[in-house]
């Protein structure tokens, strides 16, 4: 059966998951939000959709990471003592001033003991599960001919024994290849030893530049990794995950594509990344947000963009795939970018405010950064208290939510701030006083004073999780009676177990029956932020035990039985993870 007990390999252009078998489960090609030609995840039972390394009579398997970077490596004996080696990854390193991120796999194999026999098995699709248009082969490679994409396998296994799916044996070690119809310069072997070799040296450098709290340094590096490994190379985008329609729950009909670029989660990620020093994704994405911006500045902002910074296309369901275990529906695209959610205007401000402060990039805010985000500034003003589908993307109703109201105060409290920083105080003032008017009527009408805490919309009487931002966001103190209520009643209602649920209203889908589980690491840091660390420790701490064997997290989980389910890797639990151990850890010079 399938499972997010899965590894993620990648490299900005691709990204691809293993599983404890050494199956290669769900890749999309040439990028992201390509096509899935690799999608026996979504395609269970079937003989397509896959790349598997088999050894005969396997009776063990181990896998883990290479220290500090996104290189599986699995073990694998057989009964007899037989074993091999399997490592995994996608080449990325610094080539010729630039960085070499090619739309390749490359999977090396290594005899470690015995006579191991295997069977390499590798049944690309094309189109959504669909059969391939063709396969051709030549003396030492395979072309796998989709439509409009031909992939090529080098090898110096021989090709008719992966084209008839012959076992044989492992003298030595075997290398292959997969990636552009393109002929590789040097023999499989040496190109998959090189850029091993590179690849790694790259990750354990780019991990040595990170500033990383004392504690849970482990578990902080792979979240960081793994956050590098959604950021789209070629544009700065970055996805909310890898996946598409990995559902909520079981048989909830929450199937949702998560390939492509929501503003909000991107800040959150640009944020998370830059508090451990890896500026350059921040500078990166922020060039990916202006040019939405110059593109759309007559009309407003859509909540999410594909990965190239277009709108996307219609939503629509695909028959082919049956889905993860079956449960279905399998969808490609996403409504929500047709919906109206206000925050997206205070989060591209937010995204951008760090350029005007932070004095270690390359590319400093200036006035006329300022004045292009001026506009963005105006439609908070005109947006804050006006109904939209909000955070939690409703699809059947809309509200005046408070996260979206306080996002838009974010949007112009920040913009002035950044006018005095620039010495425009004339722009100061304006920008100052809007979001005071904001902030009086926002105080007001997302206070309920009969329950005594903040609610999830004007004049309601319901709570939700991301009310647990509001200190984060500087819009009420930490220790403000008005947020430390907000935060017990939240753990009162919305907790279960040590879990808590983004809200438990019923909506568009019925009643959640999951947690969405950075809900819970915002409870974490909210707790910590009224004074009490110590609960906070403990349940980071058993959130940490939830993690796959990799450390890694999907987006929902089933709060009695820990089961993960959504769209792996969540990139808003991963970064729940960072800013929960950066607030919660002791400090270095503390710590002996």
């Amino acid at each position: 059966m399938a499972s997010l007990d899965l590894a993620l390999i990648g490299n900005g252009t691709i990204g691809a998951f293993v599983d404890p078998a050494a199956e290669i489960t769900w890749t999309c090609f040439p990028r992201f939000d390509g096509d899935p030609m690799f999608c026996s995840l979504l395609k269970p039972g079937d003989d397509i959709g896959f790349f598997a390394i088999e050894l005969l009579d396997r009776a063990r398997v181990e896998q883990k990471y290479l220290h500090n970077t996104p290189v599986v490596v699995t073990r694998v004996t057989d009964s007899a003592g037989g074993a091999i080696e399997i490592t995994d990854f996608a080449p990325r390193f610094n080539y010729r001033g630039r960085v070499f991120s090619p739309m390749m796999i490359v999977r090396r194999i290594q005899r470690l003991a015995g006579h191991p026999r295997i069977r390499v098995r590798l049944r690309p699709a094309q189109s959504y599960g669909q059969p391939l248009a063709a396969t051709t082969s030549g003396s030492n490679h395979i072309r796998y001919v989709g439509n409009p994409l031909v992939l090529r396998l080098t090898t110096d296994v021989p090709v008719t024994t992966i084209l008839e799916g012959n076992a044989f044996f492992v003298d030595d070690a075997a290398t292959l290849v997969l990636g552009p119809d393109e002929t590789l310069q040097e023999a499989a072997g040496e190109v998959g030893k090189h850029f091993l070799s590179e690849t790694t040296a790259y990750w354990r450098e780019w991990v040595r530049s990170l500033a990383i709290p004392f504690e849970w340094q482990d578990a902080v590096i792979r979240a960081a990794i793994t956050l590098k490994l959604n950021v789209f190379e070629d544009t700065g985008a970055i996805v909310a995950a890898l996946t598409t329609s990995i559902p909520e729950a079981a048989g909830s009909s929450r199937n949702w594509d998560y390939r492509y670029c929501w503003l909000r989660d991107a800040y959150f990620v640009v944020n998370a990344l830059n508090r451990l020093g890896a500026t350059q994704t921040m500078e990166r994405y922020l060039n990916f947000i202006l040019n939405i911006v110059a593109d759309g500045a007559d009309r407003p902002l859509d909540p999410v963009y594909t990965i190239t910074g277009h709108r996307l296309p219609p939503e629509r369901v695909v028959a082919s795939l049956p889905g993860y275990r079956g449960i279905g529906p399998v969808r490609v695209g996403n409504q929500a970018s047709e919906q109206a959610q206000h925050d997206v205007y205070g989060s591209s401000i937010l995204a951008a405010t760090h350029v005007f402060y932070d004095r270690r990039l390359v590319h400093q805010g200036d006035e006329s950064l300022f004045r292009r985000l001026e506009p963005l500034g105006e439609r908070c003003v005109k947006l804050f208290d006006q109904p939209d589908a909000g955070l939690w993307e409703l699809r059947g109703s809309t509200h005046v939510h408070t996260f979206s109201a306080v996002m838009c105060w974010v949007g112009c409290e920040r913009l002035g701030r950044i006018a005095k920083q620039l010495g425009l105080a004339d722009r100061a003032a304006y920008w100052c006083d809007r979001a005071r008017e904001l902030h009086e009527v926002i105080s007001q009408r997302a206070w309920n004073a009969k329950l005594g805490t903040f609610v999830a919309t004007f004049g309601g009487d319901t709570l939700d999780a991301s009310l647990l931002q509001l200190n984060e966001l500087f819009f009420v103190a930490d220790d403000d009676p008005r947020f430390v209520a907000t935060v017990r009643a939240i753990g009162k209602e919305l907790k279960r177990g040590k879990f808590v649920f983004r809200y438990t209203t019923p909506d568009d889908f019925g009643t959640p029956s999951n947690a969405f589980l950075v809900c819970s690491f915002w409870y974490i840091n909210a707790l910590a932020a009224i004074g009490e660390r110590d609960e906070a420790r403990k349940t980071f701490e058993y959130l940490l035990e939830c993690r796959n064997r990799h450390g890694l997290l999907a987006e929902h989980i089933d709060p009695n039985t820990h089961e993960q389910w959504g769209n792996f890797v969540q990139t808003y639990s991963m970064v729940g993870l960072i800013l929960s151990a950066i607030r919660l850890s002791q400090r270095w010079d503390q710590a002996f």
